[in-house]
């Protein structure tokens, strides 16, 4: 669906890092944990693409007088790293985005009961929040999240109300245990004996790393991918990944953006 969207806050939440609330159409509150949304920042030749951003949260608010209609809103989480999302860390409410959404698709939520292990970084947590809003419904979940130093760590109260016991590791030490989140990931997957789910977003090397523990411990394991998206629909195949049985004889690729950006692990291949 595309629509015209209208900016209702933009505000830093960390160096570098912005939350962004806009409108969006009502059917927009179907949207699925792990899907995400095309941004055009601006209406000009540069930059010329969409920009992707995971949904971070689908709320509805209500109106501020008699006989207003709820709105419904979009929040997305971003960090700013180039022409496009410097842009668009400029915006103030008022004004205006051209948004392609809900695309992509997003988490299973597996079996109500069973414990659910979170693990993000940077910008990572943001599907990774509504996904917990759902999560938390039915089910114990922990996060486990991590960043080079404590300005990476992000929105970590939100996750805290939900009632989610949360781990905390940085490179430098600055916030949390020292360390990889993939080490505490480890000790806390070995202390429960693999008894988990685990739902992971953020850099690549990080998401090898929790992919080769779930293998290990035999666990159930589904990643969100980033990447760099040009069309956001599976057009332009640019955004391809190999799958876990592509050779160069056999090639097997998998489309970020129309193929995930979710996929269960053992459906990659991760060399």
């Amino acid at each position: 669906m595309q629509f015209k969207s209208l900016v209702l806050s933009n505000t830093e939440v960390s160096p570098g890092y912005f939350r962004m609330r806009m409108t969006v159409p009502a059917q927009l509150s179907a949207a699925r944990p792990g899907q995400f949304v095309m941004v055009r920042v601006r209406d000009a030749i540069d930059p010329l693409l969409r920009r992707p951003f995971g949904i971070y949260d689908v709320l509805i608010l209500e109106p501020d007088f008699d006989g207003g209609s709820p709105q419904t809103c979009l929040d997305i989480l971003y960090k700013v790293v180039g022409k496009g999302t410097e842009t668009l860390s400029t915006m103030h409410h008022g004004d205006h985005l051209d948004v392609l959404a809900p695309l992509g698709n997003g988490f299973d939520l597996g079996k109500p009961g069973e414990e659910k292990i979170l693990v993000g970084g940077g910008v990572g947590l943001a599907p990774l929040y509504f996904l917990a809003k759902e999560l938390v419904k039915t089910d114990c979940v922990h996060l486990f999240v991590g960043g080079r130093t404590r300005d990476d760590i992000l929105c970590i109260t939100e996750f805290e109300r939900l009632g989610i016991e949360t781990y905390v590791s940085t490179d430098d030490g600055t916030l949390g245990e020292q360390g990889l989140v993939t080490e505490v990931l480890e000790k806390e997957l070995t202390r429960r004996k693999g008894k988990a789910s685990i739902f992971a977003c953020g850099p690549h090397p990080m998401l090898k790393a929790v992919a080769a523990l779930a293998e290990r411990h035999g666990i159930p394991c589904q990643v969100s991918l980033e990447a760099y998206m040009a069309c956001g629909v599976g057009a332009c195949l640019g955004c391809v990944v190999p799958g876990k049985e592509h050779t160069e004889e056999a090639p097997d690729f998998r489309c970020v953006c129309k193929d995930g950006p979710v996929f269960d692990f053992q459906e990659l291949q991760w060399k």
